[in-house]
């Protein structure tokens, strides 16, 4: 049966802009027809688009598809269907049969499909029906229907809700098209399959490509298993690999920082069985959003299986920028002509004194949407002795923001001007560009709140 399922989880939807993120990596694989005894139900298009070489080279297709699964059971073609599996043919236009019931004779099977004449419309519903009619609900067997067929519905019912619930339960649908005379829609031959589609359905133009298609099929569920497995994931370069657990089946290694590789030597050979491989990155970049975990993930075996990985995406929340104190608007004035010199009246400026400028940031957590935050920061700075002398207060307001959750609040570029005149504080009358000490307290609260206090009323009786 080959790989049965791959799959690829996050263990959050969202997180913080350094934020680390667990990744866990899932197969699943089958071992041989041999070994896993499965029921086939053939479904074959006989309807009157098939006049002609499509009949002739489906049937060739069906002949061969049974020889290979004849051989794959038992080692040989000795005509009979072996290890427990079984085959059965329905075919379908206005509506459908059961050409015959699940049996093990290759005979009886070959002369069922010979035996089929063109005419008719398209009832893709009563077939999907009809089919799952024949699987023995008590049956431990696997179950799969190879679905052939060469246009659109003409007759019946909606196909896709029959082929919906034939799947959920536990049916295993394969779809080849031929594209007719009236065309096929691939995306319907992708909707009936069992997912994924690119191990599951497969259509082609000519007919005379038929034979190989159902051969390609009957090996791909005659398959041992999966063997010389070979993973390699590249995440998204905004992450960096963190850590890789060791994963249940085979070895992981880490290429580089945004790079590991998964090696599995087998994988469902003699038996159902999975694998799981965790491993943690973190996001490096500043820039918030909603970011694809993978930048690519590649498969291969040494049997050829198809294998697509989910492509998850999580939400990273990055502190948003304020500017409370932006730069001084410059004066614009030009020098026209020859002129050497010029006299410019720049207007008023604030006084600030000879010495040095502090400028602060600081990351307000978790600030929640539409509140207003007062920010208050005091400066002070310590003498010799320990002593606290104040060096300037700041009250900010830090605007509104409107995301849907709670955000860290980057608040940038606060500054505060020390004039150097403070030798009373260095004790040192040549104080320029001595070391100074200093401290800053931080206090945040919301101003807007949906709180109201309300009245108290006493009574007296």
């Amino acid at each position: 049966m080959g790989i049965t399922n791959s799959n690829k989880q996050i263990n959050t939807s969202q997180i913080d802009c350094t934020g680390m993120l667990k990744v866990t990596l899932a197969l699943a694989a089958a071992p041989d027809i041999s070994s896993n005894p499965t029921d086939i139900v053939l479904v074959l298009d006989r309807s009157g688009s098939m006049a002609g070489s499509p009949l002739a080279n489906m049937k060739t297709g069906a002949n061969t598809f049974i020889d290979i699964i004849d051989e794959s059971t038992d080692g040989s073609q000795d005509g009979n269907i072996g290890s427990g599996s079984r085959i059965a043919v329905v075919s379908f236009s206005d509506t459908a049969v059961a050409n015959t019931q699940l049996i093990t004779s290759v005979a009886a099977l070959k002369a069922a499909v010979n035996s089929l004449t063109a005419g008719g419309s398209t009832n893709h519903a009563d077939a999907f029906a009809t089919a799952a009619s024949l699987f023995d609900p008590a049956s431990s067997n696997a179950k799969v229907i190879v679905m052939f067929t060469d246009g659109k519905t003409t007759a019946g019912l909606p196909p896709s809700p029959v082929a919906a619930a034939a799947r959920a339960s536990g049916i295993v649908i394969y779809c080849i098209g031929l594209i007719g005379a009236d065309g096929i829609d691939v995306s319907v031959l992708n909707d009936w399959a069992t997912d994924p589609d690119a191990s599951h359905v497969a259509v082609t133009p000519n007919a005379a490509d038929l034979e190989d298609l159902f051969a390609d099929l009957a090996a791909n569920i005659s398959k041992p298993g999966a063997t010389n497995i070979v993973i390699d994931e590249v995440v998204n370069p905004d992450f960096e690999i963190i850590s890789v657990n060791m994963p249940t089946k085979g070895t992981a290694a880490v290429i580089n920082a945004s790079t590991l590789q998964w090696k599995i030597p087998e994988l469902g050979v003699s038996g159902n069985e999975g694998a799981t491989l965790e491993f943690f990155i973190r996001n490096v970049v500043s820039a918030g959003g909603v970011k694809l975990v993978n930048k690519s993930i590649t498969y291969s075996d040494a049997e050829g299986n198809a294998v697509t990985f989910p492509a998850p995406s999580v939400q990273v929340n990055c502190a948003v920028p304020v500017d409370p104190e932006p730069c001084s608007v410059p004066v614009e004035f030009a020098i026209e002509g020859c002129r050497d010199s010029l006299a410019v009246d720049l207007g008023d400026t604030y006084l600030e004194s000879l010495g040095r400028i502090v400028q602060l940031d600081v990351t307000v957590k978790n600030v929640c949407p539409d509140r207003r935050v007062a920010l208050g920061i005091v400066l002070t700075e310590e003498d010799a002795n320990g002593n606290e002398y104040p060096r300037g207060m700041k009250a900010l307001t830090i605007p509104a923001h409107h995301y849907p959750t709670c955000q860290d609040i980057l608040v940038r570029c606060v500054k505060f001007v020390l004039p150097e005149d403070l030798n009373e504080i260095s004790g040192n009358p040549s104080s320029m560009c001595g070391p100074r000490n200093l401290k800053v307290r931080l206090i945040a609260h919301n101003i807007d709140t949906d709180f109201q206090c309300c009245d108290s009323v006493t009574a007296i009786t």
